[in-house]
């Protein structure tokens, strides 16, 4: 059974509240609903993974009646949304992106907002984390999540959506008129190497990191997501909370056999 028509939806992302895939996903979700909620942080917060604000208060800022800006994680934010802010009922399907930039593979684990929408697998929302995947300093094309976000919401909205699953969508980088379709995929796996710090020195010759990010080639198996992305396919990968390596267990079980 999917889920109810014109469901309460809440909007989280990343990249901040202004940042334009947040205003596009709105506009997306305004074709299945008019009980919309967004939180989001008041700034970047990408790469921010499952992390929550424990040591320190989240400060909020509300916009009107249906936006708050969180001084937080997207994480937070979905906590916020779901406790907070929707008190009469809950959301009935969590949105999260759209993300400036891919969610690929290993990124799940880096991702807010694929941690966004983990957060809603957690608590038992149905949740879809939609990104739209870019080439640094070149044309976005964000027209191609504008038409493809809405098919795959709407298909979406049918599935059964089982404890513990989420959903991480993939806009491919090209125009609307070069996607080559929708693909159900698998979570790929790059070569090691995406991220790795890179030294500078300050104007008072103190030395400081920032992490540079430039993915290897490979990992693109048929049928992952990687694959899609470079086959101009919009992937649609299912993904879940649990994460035990079953096969390896008998292996650990008789390494500890009495």
């Amino acid at each position: 059974m999917g889920l109810r028509a014109d469901p309460r939806i809440l909007i989280v992302n990343d990249d901040g509240i202004d940042a334009p895939g947040i205003v596009l996903l709105e506009e997306v979700a305004r074709q299945f609903s008019d009980d919309i909620w967004v939180v989001a942080p008041d700034e970047e917060r990408s790469g921010a993974g499952h992390s929550m604000s424990i040591s320190h208060p989240v400060r909020v800022v509300q916009r009107d009646e249906r936006h708050w800006a969180v001084r937080g994680s997207p994480t937070d934010c979905a906590l916020l949304g779901i406790y907070e802010f929707m008190t009469d009922r809950k959301p009935d399907l969590i949105l999260s992106g759209i993300n400036r930039g891919p969610n690929l593979a290993e990124d799940i684990t880096y991702s807010g907002t694929a941690s966004a929408a983990m957060e809603g697998a957690v608590l038992g929302i149905p949740a879809i984390a939609l990104s739209q995947i870019i080439r640094y300093q070149s044309e976005i094309y964000w027209d191609t999540a504008r038409t493809y976000a809405p098919i795959v919401i709407r298909q979406l909205l049918e599935l059964n959506w089982k404890p513990g699953l989420f959903i991480n969508v993939n806009f491919p980088n090209c125009p609307v008129d070069q996607v080559t379709g929708i693909r159900a995929t698998t979570q790929g796996q790059r070569p090691s190497g995406a991220f790795r710090p890179v030294r500078r020195v300050d104007e008072r010759h103190v030395p400081y990191y920032w992490i540079k990010i430039g993915f290897p080639d490979g990992g693109d198996l048929d049928g992952n997501d990687l694959h899609a992305a470079i086959a101009n396919r919009v992937s649609v990968t299912p993904l879940q909370l649990e994460m035990t390596a079953h096969d390896v267990v008998p292996e650990i079980a008789g390494l500890f056999a009495d």
